[in-house]
């Protein structure tokens, strides 16, 4: 882990330092994803629970899809199921998933690769380990993260994105000690190549042991850290952070992660957040919705044919 990386870090955009004048960015909480197992049964932690929606707004949800190295014939994926309301955001770090949509996207997801599904009025769509992984087995480890939709645009056309992996901005910190990858918004000056509805930032930076990295931050945007694997500290205060956990932070201008030890493994944190939508959510299984009213009819137009038919080429059962 991970799967895109460079050789020389000391070739990348390096991100400035920040002036005396920029405020850190203190830890208020930490939390620890419990275990569950997902779709038809493929283990993930539950990065916010335990979270409050206002802390994470516009966020709503957040697996962390392994990491597991599956055997011969354990590779496991979901049904076919509808979404309406909010974006899903796939990030495959490690290994290969396949999507598909009832409205033509789709593709495979490997090793760094992310898809972005608007949901919107609404879409089915099925996700699942090709065939090929599934007679070998082999790595797997991804992020599913749902953005929420202001109540205005929940009602936009689906949209499908695919965002190869060589597409994000890669840039370094100022030794060197760490690679961050801007997959959507704008961080240190720099865009990353996922469109948004909801105004967010969303970042993978591997720090090496012993090394410390200085992240800009838009002061709008509330700011999430979740360990992916390692540890290490966040904020200024030296918080300790390790794999499936989550700090939330309070308001400033920069996030600060530190890794470990020289001769610890790197630390790897997805770095997120977006400017809150503060209105009302109703969120029930595949749903997010402004009121129970727009659930019940969310679900009322899933069983009626609604929100989409399954391709005829259609992957999975």
């Amino acid at each position: 882990m991970p799967a895109v990386t460079v050789d020389n870090l000391l070739v990348l955009p390096r991100i400035e330092p920040r002036g005396s004048a920029s405020r850190p960015r203190a830890v208020r909480s930490v939390t620890t994803a419990p275990s569950g197992l997902e779709g038809e049964g493929f283990p993930v932690r539950r990065a916010f629970a335990g979270v409050s929606l206002a802390d994470l707004d516009p966020f709503v949800h957040m697996d962390q899809m392994g990491e597991v190295d599956y055997g011969p014939g354990e590779p496991r994926g979901t049904a076919w199921h509808p979404h309406r309301g909010f974006e899903t955001v796939t990030y495959m770090i490690d290994g290969t998933f396949q999507h598909q949509d009832s409205i033509g996207g789709g593709g495979l997801i490997t090793d760094g690769a992310t898809q972005w599904m608007t949901a919107g009025a609404g879409i089915l769509h099925i996700e699942a380990p090709p065939e090929s992984l599934v007679v070998s087995g082999g790595l797997f480890h991804g992020i599913q993260l749902w953005v929420n939709l202001p109540a205005a645009d929940k009602w936009v056309n689906p949209r499908y994105q695919d965002i190869e992996p060589g597409a994000a901005a890669l840039l370094s910190s100022p030794d060197g000690g760490a690679l961050v990858r801007v997959i959507a918004g704008v961080v240190a000056g720099h865009r990353g190549p996922g469109i948004t509805h909801t105004p967010i930032a969303l970042v993978h930076a591997t720090v090496s042991p012993g090394a410390r990295l200085v992240l800009p931050w838009p002061a709008r945007y509330n700011a999430l850290a979740y360990a992916l694997s390692g540890h290490g500290t966040v904020g200024d205060e030296g918080r300790p952070l390790h794999t499936g956990q989550l700090a939330v932070h309070g308001e400033g201008d920069h996030v600060v992660l530190a890794a470990g030890e020289v001769g610890d493994a790197a630390f790897d944190v997805l770095v997120l957040g977006g400017e809150p939508i503060r209105e009302p959510v109703a969120a029930y299984g595949p749903f997010v919705m402004s009121s129970r009213a727009e659930l019940a009819q969310a679900f009322e137009d899933y069983r009626a044919g609604r929100l989409g038919t399954v391709p005829a080429d259609h992957i999975g059962h």
